[in-house]
């Protein structure tokens, strides 16, 4: 008989992914970690409790490679060589190359970059309505982390559409058609980066591609070092920026403040990354619970940055909000490697939108895509207003 209450809540309802806070409230209201009988994982609400488990080291992250292997073997072999998917001491080897190449300044490098990236798709935009996600949100962070790494701009379409693929299996449902697009990006992705790894091997640039290449790391862990790097640093900016951008126009013009507390509500209020998901390598007690060695557990991030025993009124967007102890970029040793160049993107994108746009206005209602794990909307129809 387990000691917390099980859950009512389904991750996979439509109507808990078209706004999951109301029901997390109530569910976390009434327990921090509650059992979740479907998933058969533990779910942890509480910004308390998801601080505490990102901190524990008995709860790790234990890839396990999805089934039928010889299928899944090009997406499962991306993933088993990624930090995200180990830990210390793998995680500790496979991270530090990477950071040590963050570490030479290629993200203060990119901002002039950036400035101009974002000026020039909003010259593109001209004036009326338009498709802020198509036009802005989604070709800014993917030129940008494609030029960090080294790979041609001209691949930019492709990296967009096999990430799509590839994070839609981490969501709670996936049909036969979600699995098969997922192994053919997963396949084409790794053979355009071994291509570039190949030749930064004989011709080294100044970029992040060839620091990795010289690495003692094999080209499998640089593939999926690149992969995760790739995915991880537009797929969230994407998300990060619609989200917040939306919760921004509904409460009028955009605020002409600080873009830098505001691009942290914006993480906060409403999280690109819902659910990060450890496994227990020991029995462990989270909030008064005991979670076996074996278990899942799955941190709601989302939840998490709106307790109201942290954030005060944690249902409005305050761009102004300080502090702001939130946990879009998890802690510990899975602290996002890339929110240095996150912050930034977001804090040049959102200055430079409200300097050349002041009066961006919705044009009608956002849509959302119909996912839990990756929250983010497919189009944000917008009009430029006069400039």
């Amino acid at each position: 008989m387990r000691s917390a209450p099980t859950t009512s809540i389904d991750l996979a309802d439509p109507a808990l992914v078209a706004d999951p806070y109301p029901a997390l409230a109530a569910e976390r209201a009434r327990h921090e970690v509650t059992w979740d009988e479907r998933s058969q994982r533990w779910l942890v609400l509480s910004h308390a409790a998801v601080s505490a488990a990102q901190r524990d080291r008995r709860l790790g992250r234990v890839w396990a490679d999805h089934e039928p292997t010889d299928v899944l073997e090009p997406f499962n072999l991306l993933h088993r060589h990624q930090m995200m998917e180990n830990e210390p001491p793998e995680h500790t080897r496979l991270r530090r190359p990477v950071a040590r190449a963050f570490a030479r300044g290629h993200v203060e490098r990119l901002r002039p970059r950036v400035r101009a990236l974002a000026g020039q798709l909003l010259d593109e935009v001209g004036g009326g309505d338009f498709d802020v996600l198509a036009a802005y949100a989604e070709p800014l962070p993917v030129l940008v982390i494609a030029e960090l790494l080294g790979v041609p701009a001209s691949y930019a379409p492709d990296l967009r559409r096999w990430s799509q693929a590839i994070v839609r299996m981490y969501e709670p449902v996936r049909d036969e058609r979600v699995v098969t697009e997922a192994v053919a990006a997963a396949s084409d992705f790794a053979a355009l980066v071994c291509d570039l790894v190949g030749h930064r091997r004989r011709s080294p640039a100044v970029d992040l591609l060839s620091d990795l290449a010289a690495t003692d790391l094999t080209e499998d862990e640089v593939v999926a070092a690149v992969v995760l790097l790739l995915n991880a640093g537009h797929e969230a900016s994407v998300n990060v920026f619609g989200n917040g951008l939306v919760a921004l126009l509904r409460r009028g013009p955009l605020p002409d403040v600080d873009p830098v507390p505001c691009v942290e509500e914006m993480l906060r209020f409403d999280s690109a990354l819902q659910l990060f998901e450890r496994t227990a390598t020991e029995h462990v007690e989270l909030a008064g619970v005991r979670v076996a060695a074996g278990e899942r557990v799955a941190l709601l991030l989302g939840s998490a940055n709106r307790d109201a025993r942290v954030f005060d009124a944690p249902d409005e967007l305050r761009p102004d909000r300080s502090p702001n102890p939130h946990l879009a970029f998890g802690a510990g040793v899975h602290f996002c490697l890339g929110a240095p160049l996150a912050r930034m993107e977001l804090a040049e994108s959102l200055a430079a939108l409200r300097e050349r746009l002041p009066r961006l206005a919705l044009a009608g209602e956002p849509v959302r895509r119909p996912t839990f794990v990756l929250r983010g909307y497919r189009e944000v129809p917008v009009t430029a207003g006069d400039r």
